[in-house]
């Protein structure tokens, strides 16, 4: 299944932080960070259409540990 937006929910967390939460559509497992980047979070939550690159990318940073 291809990646998507909708796979992903994000909260404002604070100044210049967003809680971005993924949700696997083969599971509906999630994994959840708060991130303050926020060229990433321009080019997914805040793009018209968010490119797959990019998308993959965060998908990436909710699924790491650190």
């Amino acid at each position: 299944m291809k990646i998507s937006i909708y796979h992903f929910d994000f909260t404002f967390a604070g100044h210049g932080h967003y809680k971005v939460t993924y949700t696997s559509p083969k599971t509906g497992k999630q994994w959840t960070k708060i991130t303050d980047n926020m060229s990433l979070i321009d080019a997914t939550k805040n793009a018209d259409r968010p490119k797959l690159v990019h998308l993959y990318r965060l998908k990436s940073m909710c699924k790491s540990t650190y």
